[in-house]
């Protein structure tokens, strides 16, 4: 093994068969902003072997206080094709797939089922919406997140458990929400939650116990505080219910 891994194949909840474990893997990223930024980069050092990387935007000033896979040279670049050299320039192991798509439910299932594990990024709530219904669909696990200002949050679905839509069954319209550019967002805050979502993609890919199903995760970065609340998987879901 590369000794860029020891400090994780020593941990007896990895070793050296959960590092094989992650070269095998293939994880999606939809979303390559604040959040897929540290996704995509905790993921990449810590050697998962294929990282599918899903956003059909480009590069602009306004992203470089947080999406921290890009330079000032970068401005205008699409951000998939640029994500993709910058995660071969920190591991060339790792196999980066660039998908510049805006997902879509008629395009969304079958790139979904390429893939071992689906992380969400996005910054919109439809998108969430739909990669939630897109993995209860196709039965890949799914880590979500969101953040806003000082504040974010973030959960998991695997199969046989309450997806996303248990919790927020109803998605607004867009132009009836506040976006991110509206609202603000700190930097380091999706740093955070993008954080925290490369640690649960771990958890689920290794088959880890305790992986944060049926739980939410809500953070508040002004009084530095975690709550995590448990759900509840809804019979009569839209999505995963079973009436």
């Amino acid at each position: 093994m590369d000794e860029r891994y020891e400090r994780q194949i020593v941990m007896p909840e990895i070793g050296a068969a959960g590092q094989a474990q992650l070269r095998r893997s293939r994880v999606l990223v939809v979303g390559a902003g604040g959040l897929g930024s540290p996704v995509l980069l905790y993921l990449a050092a810590a050697g998962v072997g294929t990282l599918g990387i899903a956003d059909n935007d480009q590069v602009s000033p306004s992203n470089l206080n947080r999406q921290i896979l890009y330079g000032v040279r970068d401005v205008g670049r699409s951000k998939a094709l640029t994500a993709v050299q910058r995660l071969r320039a920190l591991n060339p192991e790792v196999k980066a797939i660039p998908h510049e798509v805006f997902v879509l439910r008629d395009n969304g299932l079958a790139l979904v089922q390429q893939y071992d594990l689906v992380v969400e990024a996005s910054d919109n709530l439809e998108t969430k919406a739909l990669m939630n219904e897109l993995c209860v669909r196709a039965g890949v696990p799914l880590v979500w997140g969101a953040v806003s200002r000082f504040e974010g949050q973030m959960g998991a679905y695997l199969p046989g458990h309450a997806c996303r839509s248990c919790v927020f069954p109803h998605t607004p319209a867009p132009g009836t929400y506040p976006t991110p550019a509206e609202l603000g967002v700190l930097g380091a805050s999706a740093g955070v939650i993008g954080a925290l979502q490369a640690v649960e993609a771990v958890k689920i890919l290794l088959r880890l116990d305790k992986p944060l199903v049926d739980k939410i995760v809500l953070w508040e970065g002004l009084w530095t505080s975690f709550e995590v609340v448990t759900v509840e998987r809804n019979p009569q879901c839209p999505v995963c219910g079973t009436v």
